[in-house]
Formats: structure tokens, sequence, C-alpha cells
């Protein structure tokens, strides 16, 4: 099972994606965990994404892509994976299907988690974090005993800049630019399955089995 989730900031990709590893036993695949894993290690694709990343530049699609091959070799992926955060633009959507064309594999399926902008905002700018701890709180979905304050500590809880209104409304507008165009992309290839992504997470997770469940 080859799955790419698609959706957008606050859409509940990693929470869908960790139901999907505990079902089917297979590997998240994420872009983030392969830099710094190659990074710690000081391998050569590591020692040439950080050239990249001192100077404040992306690390570029060819880069990431040769990290993504070694990866889909390795033993945890050969029944399958989860593929979250890449691609999420045209130009690393053909490189990751050139990329796959060469190891004579296909995506499955790509889901996309559709969630209304306004409940992303909600959501994201419900958000509480107690700083101390990380221990995370919701304004309306999962409140603090006293508004604002940390359950154990009392301490003052505080917004993170990612869940600011207009950060989220520029990572959305970002989303709505490059990511949205790659579900006409997988649709062309008759892969993408959606799903209501407003829905309740139990539901979301069931509607994405049902859609998924071998035949």
């Amino acid at each position: 099972m080859k799955i790419l989730l698609l959706g957008p900031p606050g859409g509940g990709k990693g929470t869908q994606a960790n139901f999907l590893i505990e079902k089917y036993n297979i590997p998240q695949v994420s872009t983030g965990d392969m830099l710094r894993g190659h990074l710690k290690n000081n391998s050569n694709l590591g020692i040439e994404a950080k050239k990249f990343m001192d100077a404040g530049e992306l690390v570029p699609d060819d880069v990431i892509i040769n990290m993504m091959q070694e990866r889909l070799n390795e033993d945890d992926c050969k029944n399958g994976y989860i593929l979250d955060g890449f691609p999420r633009t045209l130009s690393q959507a053909e490189g990751l299907n050139l990329l796959l064309n060469n190891l004579n594999q296909n995506l499955d399926y790509v889901i996309v988690i559709d969630v209304d902008d306004k409940i992303i905002i909600e959501r994201m700018g419900g958000r509480r974090v107690h700083p101390g701890s990380g221990r995370t709180y919701h304004t309306i979905f999962n409140p603090p005993q006293n508004p604002n304050q940390d359950d154990l500590t009392g301490e003052e809880l505080i917004i993170r800049p990612d869940d600011q209104a207009d950060t989220v409304k520029n990572r959305l507008n970002v989303y709505h630019s490059q990511t949205k165009p790659l579900i006409n992309y997988y649709n062309n290839k008759g892969l993408i399955k959606t799903v209501n992504g407003d829905k309740n997470i139990t539901e979301v997770r069931d509607n994405i089995l049902e859609l998924i469940q071998p035949e």
C-alpha cells in the first residue's frame, strides 16, 4: 500500500497518517526526517543539503529526490509507505514520478483531506501551548480548566507563531497556489480519493479506510 496524503496545513494529515501506519504496518516517509538523518550522519547528500541550508536556501528538489530514492529502497518500505509533505509542487511530483518509474513502483492512492479554510483558521487559531512542557489545548475543542492557564502549573499559555491567523492564511495561500495543482495532476492518473476533513477524526479515519480497503 503506497499512499500519498494531500491536504492543507492543520488539515489532520499527520493524525490520519498515524492511523494508517498502525493499520497497515507501513512507515511514514517524511522529508524532514530524511534531512535530519542525512545531516546527523554527515552523508554526502547531507553535506550537499547543508550547503544550501547554511546559505538560507531551500534544499533543491533533486537532492530530496536522491534522499527519497535511498529511503524507499530500505527494507521497511517493501510493503508500502505513506508520503506526507512531499511532493508539494508539480515539479516535485514529476521528479517523484520518474523516481517511482525507476524503482518499478506506483502510488496506489492519493488521498486528499479536504478542509474548508475557515475551519483550518479556527482549528489552528484556537491552539494554545504551555511553553514549558509542550502541553496543547484548544479554546473550543480542548479548553484549559481556567482560561489561558496551564492545568498543571497555572502558567500562561501562548499562541505559537505558526498558529497566528496571518501566518495560517499565508500558509493556506501557499497550499492553494502550489500544492492544489497536484490534485489535478494525480486526478489525471486516476489516483485521487477525496475525504471530507471537516468531520471529526474518527469519521475521517473510517472514510479513508473505506476508500482504500482492498476489494
